[in-house]
């Protein structure tokens, strides 16, 4: 445990239960460690795309079982994980959270279950996708289905998030530091009236 600018911090830790829940894509959990959380509209990426990426990480990990040194989980992040940001980040798709007032209804949302659900640490909503750092009080899939469910009714928008979402479990305070950084930097390239940054006082002393 670290204790970061007043909040208590449970790094992930291979010798404890893991909680593992899904089907092609698994999603792990691990008590209140820390979750890196990315979320999407549905039609953020191409499915030609999606397939084709999906093929080659399959063939990838197979060829690369786990448990992953650093240096591979490096590649794989590098290869794939990037790759997949840097589509996201092209603004692909409806684009409906580019309106501010989708922006503040989703808003609405998440900080509703803070301090009580979810302990949100830091979040960006971008134009096509949504990144978070956040300690879950609740599973991950709950509280997913209460983010998406919730802003899609609000919205009025019948299918507006793509079904799965991508997780990562916060592996320690290097790692941590990182992901902040990411989300503060991940709008850089966009106007001000085009995203929504949210940080708490827990991580704005980061540089």
């Amino acid at each position: 445990m670290t204790y970061l600018n007043s909040v208590n911090i449970d790094y992930f830790n291979p010798r404890k239960l893991i909680e593992i829940h899904g089907g092609k894509l698994p999603h792990w959990q691990q008590g209140t460690c820390p979750q890196f959380i990315t979320f999407r509209e549905h039609d953020s990426l191409p499915q030609t795309l999606l397939r084709a990426w999906r093929e080659e990480k399959a063939i990838w990990l197979k060829r690369h079982p786990e448990p992953h040194t650093t240096p591979i989980r490096n590649q794989y992040h590098q290869r794939f994980t990037k790759r997949f940001e840097d589509h996201l980040d092209r603004g692909i798709g409806s684009c409906i959270m580019r309106e501010a007032q989708h922006r503040n209804v989703l808003q609405d949302v998440l900080m509703h279950a803070h301090g009580d659900k979810v302990e949100h640490l830091a979040w960006v909503i971008m134009p096509n996708h949504v990144h978070l750092l956040c300690i879950p009080r609740l599973p991950l899939a709950e509280l997913i289905k209460i983010w998406k469910g919730t802003s899609a009714h609000r919205i009025s928008a019948t299918k507006l998030w793509q079904a799965n979402y991508r997780d990562t479990l916060i592996r320690n305070e290097a790692h941590f530091r990182r992901v902040v950084r990411y989300i503060r930097k991940n709008p850089q390239n966009l106007l001000k009236r085009d995203f929504t940054l949210w940080e708490s006082s827990a991580v704005q002393q980061i540089q």
